[in-house]
């Protein structure tokens, strides 16, 4: 997933910390070229290689891993919009979980050192086909760290900031073209943070993992959509429902009002990070 909102993030911060090798496999090949021109600029000495390939075919995922011998692997790759996974679970459930399944395998055969699955707060409780799909996808990851006793490790967060069809582009492109911004739910609440602080709060449990963890960032409060929506109309000079109305189009199929970032009566444990447990 290294061409996705995330998976580019990983590259940025990886590459600042000067790795031997980083190998950018995606399946979408615009993305992954625009990642490598990006890093190529910034670090000219890195030695990149940018891989086109699809997780859900395991023998070329093998062929990757066996050509490049990665130590450290980060699965960022999923599809993530939970209404268009609702009306496409075939391709839900090939991409993230016989995909993730795949990487998995691929990684204990090649002897991967660390794995990070990257998850979401909507794997807990699932009410979507795409929660369902990352709640099978994280048991995949712990169970094989239970079998190869290895680093296999979750990192679950929620929504973040401006990546790719999330969000407050969605609202900035309403407001720009006059409104109305479209809201689900009056009540609907959110986990936010922004896509470098996620991915450093990543790359910092990925250090302290010995395998078997479910890694939850602290997402602060949950925000309301309204006042977000609200904000952003202000912030642009606006007044909301004078300048620009807000409409609600109602819950969508598979979303809750609310997310959670872990199942209730599951203790939490800090690790060395506050915001990390």
């Amino acid at each position: 997933g290294a061409g996705g909102s995330i998976g580019r993030e990983l590259c940025r911060q990886i590459a600042r910390r000067d790795p031997a090798e980083l190998v950018l496999l995606g399946h979408g090949e615009n993305s992954i070229f625009e990642i490598l021109l990006e890093l190529k600029d910034d670090y000219p000495s890195l030695a990149l290689h940018p891989v086109i390939a699809d997780i859900r075919n395991a023998e070329r995922l093998d062929q990757v891993f066996r050509e490049h011998q990665p130590q450290v692997v980060f699965h960022a790759a999923a599809h993530k919009h939970v209404p268009l996974m609702e009306i496409n679970v075939v391709e839900a459930v090939t991409n993230n979980v016989l995909g993730t399944n795949n990487v998995v395998q691929a990684a204990r055969a090649h002897s991967v050192e660390r794995f990070v699955l990257i998850s979401t707060d909507k794997a807990v409780r699932p009410s979507s086909i795409y929660g369902a799909t990352k709640r099978l996808a994280e048991m995949i990851v712990l169970h094989a760290a239970r079998q190869a006793h290895g680093a296999f490790t979750v990192v679950r967060f929620g929504n973040v900031l401006g990546s790719r069809g999330s969000i407050i582009p969605r609202f900035k492109s309403q407001i720009a073209s006059g409104g109305p911004v479209t809201i689900t739910h009056p009540d609907m609440y959110r986990f936010f943070m922004t896509i470098p602080e996620a991915v450093y709060l990543v790359l910092q449990a990925a250090s302290m993992e010995n395998g078997g963890e479910t890694f939850v960032l602290n997402m602060g409060e949950p925000v309301r959509i309204l006042d977000l929506a609200e904000d952003l109309i202000r912030l642009s000079g606006l007044e909301p429902q004078r300048d620009i109305e807000i409409a609600y189009t109602g819950i969508r199929p598979g979303e809750k009002l609310t997310e959670e970032l872990w199942d209730e009566g599951t203790p939490l444990v800090p690790t060395l990070h506050p915001d990390i447990s």
